[in-house]
């Protein structure tokens, strides 16, 4: 099976959509081994449990495990402290506090989708201003990823690095694929059958 480390490289192949540039990078440096400024960024308690709330909301427990169970807000926090760089340090502390300020943590269930929903909505405007290239993620692969001045946007970060650190999990793993050790037998599937999880080789 995969270690964490060869996921991670992979994951830009299974998330759809544009991923920034810091997170791309970030994924790579990761690989590599190589720490960004190591010891410069930290949580405090009250923004552990902010971050953890607004992973739960993206990927909620359900009858897999969730967010929190995969350990998604500590993998956010040491992502974020080995691999970004000072930018996203500063817009994810203030995307953070922002929700601080709005109370979010006593506010209703429904009263915090509806506040993360209008989050998006402000950030898919922000990252219009956003340019995109390309970038070379392995062999034949290449990946699109945003640029932006001023660091990516909060949300933008929270999200990709919830489903990184989701789908590099074990519990993530185990919840959404299959493990079929190879070698294996080979065979045609003609039809999926309901809830049939996609198969991770």
């Amino acid at each position: 099976m995969l270690k964490r480390r060869e996921a991670v490289s992979r994951i830009a192949m299974l998330v759809g959509g544009v991923f920034s540039a810091p997170t791309l990078f970030a994924m790579e440096a990761k690989k590599a081994g190589v720490i960004a400024e190591a010891g410069t960024f930290s949580l405090t308690d009250l923004q552990r449990k902010i971050v953890a709330a607004v992973a739960e909301h993206i990927i909620p427990r359900t009858t897999t495990p969730g967010a929190i169970d995969a350990g998604v807000p500590a993998f956010i926090e040491m992502m974020l402290n080995d691999c970004y760089k000072k930018p996203e340090h500063v817009s994810f502390k203030k995307g953070v506090d922002n929700l601080a300020k709005a109370k979010f943590l006593d506010q209703t269930n429904e009263a915090q989708v509806a506040m993360l929903t209008l989050l998006e909505a402000d950030t898919k405007e922000l990252l219009k201003s956003y340019s995109a290239s390309k970038v070379k993620v392995g062999d034949n692969v290449d990946k699109d990823i945003l640029e932006g001045a001023g660091g990516v946007p909060f949300w933008r970060v929270m999200k990709e690095l919830t489903l990184l650190g989701y789908y590099t999990s074990e519990k993530g793993t185990q919840a959404s694929f299959v493990y079929e050790p190879v070698p294996g037998r080979f065979e045609v599937i003609s039809d999926m059958k309901p809830d049939q999880k996609s198969f991770a080789y």
